[in-house]
């Protein structure tokens, strides 16, 4: 696996992309500004891309050479201007009610992040893996995971749901170029074109949302239970 077999130069390269992932998804936490979430995802998506090409070139995975291509074409680049259009659409630029403000939310993010190490760390001992870059990778993949989860939550808007929901999806294809590169190629291909599914699906639904109840905000939605 690549994990073992890495050299410091890989692992520092690594460890440094899957450190900016992480630093993206606190831009998103840390803003109300949706063009700002959906800069952020384009960016997280673009690291992670070029992680796969790190992994297929130190590794000698070349398939994840094509990933790598499809990753920045698809979750770096369609999904982010798909997304842009859809805001602009809607005319929503912002979130107006978030449960949280951008500094608390990126000190609860810190705090999952933190979560995520423990996890990673227990979960890694019980394993008896003690690889530093599998570690990483775990902590990573649990962390952009609870953020996406977070982001769901304390966010009203949308469009705000469907970046949380992008996120949880990159963290565990994060995790899975570092821990199962040779992940079956025609499943990672299934996994993208999945992605600009559910988001041209959740985009009509917005849509709909937008013009049959008059908002795309969660909040606003709960008026309509009985």
């Amino acid at each position: 696996m690549f994990i073992i077999h890495a050299s410091s130069i890989a692992a520092s390269i690594v460890t440094t992309l899957i450190a900016i992932a992480l630093v993206l998804s606190f831009a998103m936490l840390g803003s109300h500004w949706l063009k700002n979430h959906i800069l952020a995802f384009a960016g997280e998506s673009w690291v992670i891309a070029i992680l796969s090409g790190a992994v297929a070139y130190y590794g000698n995975y070349k398939e994840l050479y094509l990933i790598a291509i499809l990753t920045a074409l698809f979750r770096g680049t369609i999904l982010p201007l798909l997304l842009m259009r859809l805001a602009r659409r809607l005319d929503i630029e912002r979130e107006f009610t978030p449960l949280f403000r951008p500094a608390s939310g990126m000190v609860v993010g810190g705090l999952l992040i933190v979560v995520a190490f423990a996890v990673s760390n227990s979960l890694g001992t019980k394993l008896g893996v003690t690889n530093k870059i599998a570690l990483v990778a775990l902590t990573a993949m649990f962390g952009l995971k609870l953020i996406g989860f977070l982001l769901m939550i304390v966010r009203s808007e949308a469009i705000s749901h469907i970046l949380g929901l992008l996120v949880i999806e990159n963290g565990i294809f994060l995790g899975s170029q570092i821990l199962v590169p040779g992940l079956p190629f025609l499943l990672e291909l299934v996994i993208l074109f999945d992605l600009l599914i559910i988001v041209m699906t959740f985009g009509l639904l917005v849509r709909y949302l937008k013009t049959h109840a008059g908002t795309t905000s969660s909040q606003q939605l709960q008026k309509l239970v009985g």
